[in-house]
């Protein structure tokens, strides 16, 4: 998750970049070529602004599920629309978004598509992930794979939690703060979550109430980092990524952050 800032252009700006997609004529790109969705594969076409939405609706059953915004901008409004983008939003059935990615509402309506938005609540707890996977499974009649893989990320949740676990500091739970989107890695881990801080940097009040609560780790979110949060405080710092790659793997989050968590704690 991220703060909002300015994201997009003008309304205006990417109705014109329409226009000139749509004046293309025959020279216009399929839809293989401009990573549109083919409409004639089984199931709806879904269109997310990021990959984190995407891979929501790639673990409820979706097969036919692009992104906006690629994988590789960590810092997801500040990407720029592009024309392009129009394209996949005219051609989807269903748009999926987060709050605080308003751009979101302008590329439908500058598209004139169809689609139904559909606003997703972005949060790594299991519960949340659980309630989105689930919800989209009803919206696109895909509920035995959305069940399907909430079994699974309940039993990988469930191992992952153990291993990391094992590798607590002389076997106590580790006092950790947490920015307040990575707070569900100090879940998985198990461990004394002390403190949050953010979306905003942290004040030096608020670094001082948190450093005199002598957090061993820092589980810093990668996605909004502002750099060392609590320097000085003797503290480790690991960055905790919130969303997937591009094979839209939301599962390897979890696991990406485990490691992470084990790697640290075992050293420590």
């Amino acid at each position: 998750m991220a703060r909002t800032r300015g994201l997009v252009r003008p309304l205006t700006a990417l109705s014109a970049g329409l226009l000139l997609i749509s004046g293309c004529g025959s020279g216009a790109a399929s839809d293989k070529a401009d990573g549109v969705p083919d409409k004639a594969s089984s199931g709806p076409v879904v269109v997310a602004t990021t990959v984190w939405e995407a891979a929501l609706a790639k673990a409820a059953g979706a097969k036919n599920v692009t992104s906006i915004v690629p994988a590789s901008i960590r810092h997801a409004p500040d990407y720029d629309v592009k024309p392009s983008d129009l394209t996949k939003v005219a051609k989807a059935d269903y748009v999926l978004y987060s709050s605080f990615e308003p751009f979101a509402g302008r590329i439908k309506e500058a598209a004139g598509s169809d689609a139904k938005m559909v606003e997703l609540k972005l949060d790594n707890s299991p519960s949340k992930t659980t309630a989105n996977v689930t919800r989209l499974g009803k919206a696109f009649g895909t509920q035995q794979a959305a069940t399907r893989w909430n079994t699974t990320f309940g039993k990988e949740w469930e191992a992952l939690h153990t291993k990391v676990r094992s590798t607590w500091p002389d076997g106590k739970a580790p006092a950790v703060t947490s920015q307040m989107f990575t707070s569900w890695a100090a879940k998985l881990a198990g461990a004394r979550l002390v403190g949050t801080y953010g979306p905003e940097a942290v004040t030096p009040g608020r670094l001082s109430e948190l450093s005199a609560k002598k957090p061993e780790f820092v589980l810093d979110n990668e996605n909004m980092s502002t750099g060392t949060v609590l320097p000085g405080s003797g503290a480790k710092q690991l960055n905790i990524a919130n969303y997937p790659g591009q094979d839209l793997d939301l599962l390897a989050v979890y696991r990406t952050a485990a490691q992470q968590m084990e790697k640290a704690f075992a050293a420590s």
